[in-house]
């Protein structure tokens, strides 16, 4: 799935206010959409929590401005419409390489941090990926809904956990040191709050769900050029080429979805009510931050202060007193956020840090990382590599991972990740097997399973396929079941 369909421009007002709530923690106590957002994305949600998001999705569909959603005019012309689509972003995606072949730079990362950086902000998205579509598999028996549940159960990954969407992107995060995401900004919630808002709340959503599988599921330009760069910056861009193979017009989801719309229409006249809200639903996916609004989102200075602000807290009063920068002790700085631009300009002035040179030149650096390095284990890799790539400035852009202490001899443009990974696989290196599932929700289930009638079955294998669950042992197992069930 994608964060959005549309390349649409970029939002300087979304710009404008996701950067006044990340600069103000405060402003997370009345955070609107990320409480919500965690009881259902994270657990099984009360059916007060559910209405909560079924009555925020009522009032965002009521704010919805009429027109431009994009869609044809009528059903009949869906696969037209997703075709034209497909020939227009083939054509933009060329012109995207063939500039690229004359010498253009990337378009959207301008270094390894900003790549990460947006890996992480749209997490709230991707953790959820699909899950607009799970209250539909409690209805998998009607035909009608077959191709809605079959993609769903696709982006389940068919119960594999090497294929499923949201487990794919949760080792991404882990793999590159972004988890935890509890830190980011509201804002970013509201778009995932959306789609799982929908999944607990399929009976009345039907239309509203048939509309956003429909947009949602068409190939976006800003897909092709994400995986395009993050390969380039040696980052492993599965997650993406995935979904522009399982999403495919011909045989995937953009055409499969083009049919369920079809397929779920009313065959009594309802005075086109239902289009009229399968529109609506197509719109929802616009909905909160654009893809385009989290890459121009990165500031890297920004981003180092946010990293040191989160820091100060437990950093501040853990220093000695014998080091003093401009006069004041670390401790002291670190007792005031207001301070923390002063005290990076201190470190600077002390030569503590060499802006636009080899981070090896700086002695800050050296705190961080290396053999004796007095504060290892203090910034997370994600936060090594912000800091690492604000240090070097313009030389960050080759890419060169923080570990690499790129210097001018060494930093030389990154090796992709699929060459790397050839490479690793020529050099003989495997996998090790996963080891047998350890887990609670795994030890109830296979308990209580065999105690049950065939209704109880079928009931407990959709609750192990929500969200909360779908990516674990438990709902990878339950995923397989309902696929083989009779």
């Amino acid at each position: 799935m994608y964060l959005h369909l549309q390349e649409r421009p970029r939002s300087e007002t979304t710009i404008a206010s996701l950067d006044a709530i990340a600069s103000a923690p405060a402003v997370r106590a009345a955070a609107l959409y990320a409480p919500l957002y965690d009881r259902l994305a994270n657990h099984i949600p009360s059916a007060q929590e559910r209405g909560a998001a079924a009555d925020l999705l009522r009032e965002t569909l009521h704010g919805l401005e009429l027109g431009d959603d994009d869609l044809p005019a009528h059903p009949a012309d869906l696969m037209a419409w997703m075709e034209s689509n497909i020939l227009r972003v083939h054509g933009q995606y060329q012109a995207y390489l063939d500039a690229r072949k004359a010498g253009a730079p990337r378009r959207y990362f301008t270094n390894r941090a900003h790549a990460l950086y947006f890996l992480r902000n749209v997490a709230p998205t991707k953790l959820v990926d699909g899950s607009w579509l799970y209250g539909l598999c409690a209805h998998a028996d009607n035909s009608r809904l077959s191709d809605l549940v079959t993609t769903y159960v696709e982006e389940l990954g068919d119960g594999l956990a090497d294929k499923n969407h949201v487990k794919l992107y949760r080792a991404l995060l882990a793999h590159y040191g972004l988890d935890p995401v509890d830190d980011l900004p509201d804002a970013l919630y509201q778009q995932g709050l959306v789609q799982v808002g929908l999944g607990w709340n399929a009976q009345d959503f039907l239309p509203e769900i048939v509309g956003f599988n429909l947009g949602y599921e068409q190939l976006p330009l800003h897909l092709l050029i994400t995986a395009y760069e993050l390969n380039e910056l040696g980052i492993d861009p599965y997650y993406f080429t995935l979904h522009v193979t399982v999403d495919n017009a011909d045989t995937g989801h953009a055409k499969r979805a083009c049919v369920a719309a079809l397929e779920a229409a009313p065959r009594i006249d309802d005075g086109g009510d239902y289009w009229r809200r399968v529109r609506a639903g197509a719109k929802l996916g616009n909905v909160g931050v654009s893809t385009l609004d989290v890459i121009d989102g990165f500031d890297i200075d920004r981003e180092v202060l946010a990293i040191l602000a989160r820091k100060a807290p437990s950093g501040h009063g853990a220093h000695s007193d014998f080091c003093k920068v401009a006069g004041r002790s670390v401790n002291d700085w670190l007792s005031n956020a207001d301070d923390l631009p002063a005290f990076l300009a201190a470190l600077e002035q002390a030569q503590w840090i060499k802006r636009n040179q080899p981070v090896t030149d700086s002695r800050f650096w050296h705190l961080l990382q290396g053999e004796r390095a007095e504060m290892f284990g203090v910034f997370s890799p994600y936060e090594l590599q912000v800091i690492h790539d604000w240090i070097r400035g313009a030389a960050s852009a080759d890419g060169a991972p923080f570990e690499t202490g790129a210097t001018p001899a060494t930093g030389k443009r990154q090796m992709s990740f699929r060459v790397a990974e050839r490479l690793k696989a020529a050099k003989g290196g495997r996998s090790e097997p996963a080891p047998a599932a350890l887990d609670t929700d795994f030890e109830i289930f296979e308990q209580r399973y065999p105690t049950l009638d065939a209704v109880e079955r079928r009931d407990l294998l959709v609750q192990a396929m929500s969200p909360a669950l779908h990516w674990t042992p438990v709902g990878l197992k339950a995923t397989r079941m309902f696929l083989n069930r009779a």
